[in-house]
């Protein structure tokens, strides 16, 4: 069986790129391709060393860097892609993977991050965020995201299965596309993340610095405490704002390598979110790690933390993104933590490991090419557990 795994397009490894590299190692023997492929080869290690079959926008100027601005003929390109001989294919998508081409006769399962953000029920923040509101800019990347839509609606009806990444994008899928979508949370490298129960007097938030993450609220909600201490790890467009922001309590790190990361995890008293992401991958390593998640209560959050109102609580969630609410919710936190244990959190994070994805996957592709024989490498796991 000739198999095609299809993704958007490969710059950097986060979190569509774990998904990738989980699919990889379900069928190793698979045909990677992409839009664009220009991964760093440690990156690319993490892939199985696989290099991706690309589009003619790989060849156009500045096409690693600025690869946003090709975004109009990204449908065409992903089109361009032969995948005619192949049985099987899978599309890791959050912007046009889905829309490839296939037969009658391959079955193609598409997992969903998301349909495109910025041109479905984002594009408003999109185009603020981008300064493109208005002028003639804006009139024309409002003409190119209608086009968008459009074709991303079109090539909904020729994919077989789609596979959301949480209830969050399902509800997105069954509203974009008029289609129901299969729940299959992302894989969490939950045996890196590993328990440690003893805490101390800190709090952090690690993740990239661009706008919806929200980092500078963070920073401003610390400083409305000053009894109360936060660590800050990653980098990003937004990090002139994030140290302007920070007063003594703050501490901004900037990038760190994982084991740093790992460390300042394991330790902290709790972790804070404040974006509304489709899945949220880092709330869930803090978890593995032991430690509580006190987050804005707002998509796939909802799925991996239990508030204070559930069994076995794992974090406090508030209802709105603003500092003063996520102040409140540090404070509630302060008083309730006791009702928090690090092995509830530990426990719940269990649910979103890489086997437990590779395991469900796996079972839901079976089903749909009418095979039931669990392959060696699962098999082997399981014997293991």
């Amino acid at each position: 069986m000739k198999i095609a795994v299809v993704h958007d397009w490969l710059v950097t490894y986060a979190g569509a790129e774990r998904v990738l590299a989980s699919i990889l190692r379900l069928w190793p023997q698979a045909d990677l391709f992409a839009v664009i492929d220009f991964l760093s080869d440690q990156d690319r290690a993490r892939l199985g060393g696989k290099r991706a079959t690309t589009t003619f926008i790989q060849r156009l100027p500045k096409a690693r860097t600025h690869y946003q601005r090709y975004l109009p003929l990204m449908p065409m390109a992903i089109e361009q892609l032969d995948l005619s001989g192949y049985d099987l294919v899978i599309s890791s998508s959050h912007a046009v993977a889905k829309g490839v081409l296939t037969g009658p006769d391959t079955v193609h399962i598409s997992y969903v991050h998301s349909p495109i953000r910025y041109a479905w029920d984002l594009q408003h923040q999109y185009l603020n965020e981008s300064g493109m509101a208005k002028g003639i800019k804006g009139a024309v990347a409002r003409m190119v995201l209608h086009y968008m839509r459009l074709w991303d609606q079109r090539t909904a009806p020729a994919v077989d299965c789609f596979v959301a990444n949480s209830r969050f994008i399902a509800r997105r899928i069954q509203k974009a596309y008029r289609r129901e979508a299969e729940v299959i949370y992302p894989p969490v490298d939950t045996r890196g993340f590993t328990l440690q129960a003893q805490k101390q007097d800190y709090y952090v938030t690690a993740q990239r610095m661009v706008p919806y993450k929200k980092v500078p609220m963070i920073v401003e909600a610390f400083a409305q405490m000053p009894d109360k201490r936060l660590v800050v790890i990653g980098d990003g467009p937004e990090m002139d704002k994030v140290r302007k922001a920070a007063g003594p309590n703050v501490t901004v790190l900037g990038h760190q390598s994982f084991d740093v990361l790992r460390e300042h995890m394991q330790n902290a008293k709790g972790f804070v979110f404040a974006a509304e992401e489709d899945f949220g991958i880092s709330p869930v390593e803090a978890q593995a790690c032991g430690t509580p998640v006190i987050a804005f209560g707002r998509g796939g959050v909802l799925e991996t933390v239990r508030g204070l109102e559930q069994e076995n609580p794992t974090g406090v969630l508030y209802r709105e993104q603003s500092a003063t609410a996520l102040a409140e919710a540090v404070q509630l936190f302060e008083r309730e933590q006791a009702h928090i244990s690090a092995q509830a959190c530990r426990d719940n994070a269990e649910r979103f490991s890489e086997r437990h994805f590779e395991h469900q996957l796996r079972q839901l592709v079976d089903q749909h090419l009418g095979l039931t024989v669990e392959p060696p490498a699962l098999r082997l796991a399981a014997t293991s557990a």
